[in-house]
């Protein structure tokens, strides 16, 4: 049999991290009480008008124009006509025939893999429908409202994707630029990014094949799994004469298995028609340009700035330029530290370790910027070890974020002392001590002078560099015959 070409579409749907809904000045904020951000816009009781939210908008516009789409400068608002159980108005407010962007690139530029685009068909606004939570063994469902009305972009991607590691770099892609811009925090198991897959086999050339929709993907490794399944399924049916038909079906994670949910009709008849309670919203020339100035440099950008400007290996560009925060505590340290490699290596070693152990980010983080410059600053003109700097010194300004680092040094005993007289006489009695060790080390058992430094770095009764000890230990070796 020809081989199939799997094509792939996806619909991600972001949360935005606004303050308000979309229409309503209810609360949008995740794990609060059931239906404790509720009101009466929200509930649709009589009377009650929509209001459309600026900050909405503007995060509509944000995120299209980093993707380099067309922002649509006349916006009206639409009625689909869909039941949705857990949306007390019986419709969902969305856009149709004027999204907030047209078209648009996803650009996936993974060193894991070739480059490649992603074409986007649109991106629109619209409400978040309620939750639905069947209680088992029961004969009622409990709803919860408070995500009713939370302001989604629904992200509409090419049917171009073509394997499932293609689907999960586009879904990263797009996690690391909404948590970039701010619009949202992309996480997807609390439901602030969910992606449904369209996914299709056709012989190479061929006219797309019936598409299935899988839903229930909590996770970018999960949708790989699901992409994978549903194409097996689909090969096997094939193979066996078998019709696929075009359906929409969940899947199960835990045992890697999906099953129908209902059947997709060729043409969905939502009946959309303009939203009557909300008036057109025009995007003037200096709104839009208000916007655009706002937007950041992207982590491409970034990526490229710290590898030609800062001299970084293109790991640590890559690292340093996924996070927005990280990237710009990078840039406020080197500001007045030229050391760029060592604080990159601070901010992936001792500083991302500290941040993950205790679930915070680094805008939480109590050493700030000139601090860690600082450190780096001491370490480097040998007023302190790297070792104490990182095991002690780092631990303790974190917790005192008001002692400065020379007194903190100071503070902790970390101070590194080079007196040549007093490091030669520890050296000469070390060596005087051990001549049978001294007679193995000039045999060629060079592994013995980290037991020479060891016992000068114990002797003193104060702080020395390594580096030098290790020097003159060597330097006096040789001397003897």
């Amino acid at each position: 049999m020809a081989t199939l070409e799997t094509v792939i579409g996806l619909e991600v749907h972001v949360q935005l991290n606004t303050k308000s809904k979309i229409f309503s000045s209810d609360y949008n904020d995740f794990g609060n009480q059931p239906n404790s951000d509720v009101g009466a816009i929200t509930l649709a009781h009589p009377g009650t008008l929509p209001m459309v939210s600026k900050e909405v908008i503007d995060m509509g516009m944000t995120l299209g124009i980093a993707l380099e789409g067309t922002i649509n400068r006349n916006l009206i608002f639409d009625r689909k006509n869909y039941f949705y159980p857990d949306l007390p108005k019986g419709y969902q407010i969305t856009q149709d025939a004027t999204p907030i962007c047209e078209g648009g690139i996803i650009k996936i530029r993974s060193d894991d893999c070739p480059h490649f685009d992603v074409k986007l068909t649109k991106i629109h606004l619209e409400e978040d429908a309620g939750k639905s939570i069947h209680v088992k063994n029961a004969d009622f469902t409990n709803l919860d409202l408070n995500r009713s009305g939370v302001p989604l972009l629904e992200i509409v991607t090419e049917p171009m994707i073509t394997s499932s590691e293609q689907a999960g770099l586009c879904l990263i892609e797009l996690r690391k630029l909404v948590r970039y811009l701010g619009v949202s925090d992309g996480n997807m198991e609390r439901g602030s990014l969910r992606c449904d897959a369209n996914i299709s086999l056709r012989l190479h050339g061929a006219t797309l094949g019936s598409k299935v929709e899988i839903k229930n993907m909590n996770s970018i490794k999960n949708v790989r799994k699901a992409i994978d399944h549903e194409v097996q399924r689909q090969t096997k049916m094939i193979v066996a004469g078998q019709a696929i038909i075009s359906e929409t079906r969940t899947y199960n994670a835990d045992n890697n298995t999906s099953f129908g949910m209902r059947k997709k009709e060729e043409l969905n008849d939502y009946r959309y028609f303009p939203e009557p309670d909300i008036s057109p919203i025009i995007i003037s020339d200096e709104w839009y340009e208000s916007i655009k100035k706002s937007i950041p440099v992207l982590p491409d950008q970034v990526k490229r700035i710290l590898i030609k400007d800062y001299g970084l290996p293109n790991y640590d560009a890559q690292l340093l330029s996924d996070d927005r925060s990280i990237a710009e505590y990078f840039f406020r340290t080197v500001n007045t530290c030229r050391h760029y490699k060592a604080v990159s290596n601070w901010i992936m070693g001792p500083i991302r370790s500290y941040l993950n152990e205790n679930e915070m980010c680094i805008g939480n983080l109590n050493f700030c910027h000139s601090k860690l410059a600082d450190l780096i600053n001491a370490v480097q003109k040998r007023e302190i070890s790297l070792l104490d700097a990182t095991q002690q010194a780092f631990g303790y300004l974190v917790k005192h974020p008001d002692v400065e680092v020379k007194d903190a040094i100071v503070t902790l005993g970390l101070a590194q002392v080079d007196d040549y007289d007093e490091v030669q006489q520890l050296i000469a009695n070390v060596l005087a001590d051990n001549p049978e060790k001294v007679r193995e080390y000039q045999n060629g058992k060079k592994g013995i002078l980290g037991m020479f430094m060891g016992l000068v770095m114990k002797k003193s009764d104060k702080r020395r560099n390594p580096q030098k000890v290790n020097t003159m230990i060597k330097e006096n070796l040789k001397r003897i015959q």
